[in-house]
């Protein structure tokens, strides 16, 4: 399925869902967006960018050594794999796919239900797994 029709898909069938997009944090590029208003093009321009820091920052890439060493974990994959943010009135969510460096971005009205915004957003980013 191609990044456009998922995305329409990810609007439709989350709760509440208010913009969707995909990141590929390999290239630090904004595959695709789309949103059920208007939003401003400046938060567009550094989407790629914030969600990159968010999940590959360098005091992420810290964190995640510290814990990895104190678990005895010794693999370079990813700590951190999802994180959920809450602002006054949304529920923003991110998640890397398991098989790539593709970031699901999922933003709802903040009263959405956790839960099934979760599952949904989970099966997105798997669809999209490459």
């Amino acid at each position: 399925m191609s990044v456009d029709k998922q995305l329409e898909k990810m609007i439709s069938d989350i709760p509440k869902a208010v913009a969707a997009g995909v990141v590929d944090l390999g290239i630090g590029m904004l595959l695709g967006i789309k949103t059920t208003g208007s939003h401003p093009k400046e938060v567009f321009d550094f989407l790629a960018a914030a969600t990159q820091d968010l999940f590959e920052g360098d005091n992420v890439n810290t964190i995640e050594n510290i814990f990895k060493k104190a678990r005895g974990i010794a693999n370079d994959d990813h700590y951190f794999q999802e994180f959920l943010i809450m602002s006054s009135n949304l529920l923003h969510y991110f998640g890397r796919t398991k098989e790539s460096s593709i970031v699901v971005g999922v933003v709802t009205q903040a009263d959405a239900n956790i839960g099934l915004v979760l599952s949904k957003a989970r099966m997105a980013a798997k669809a999209l797994e490459i």
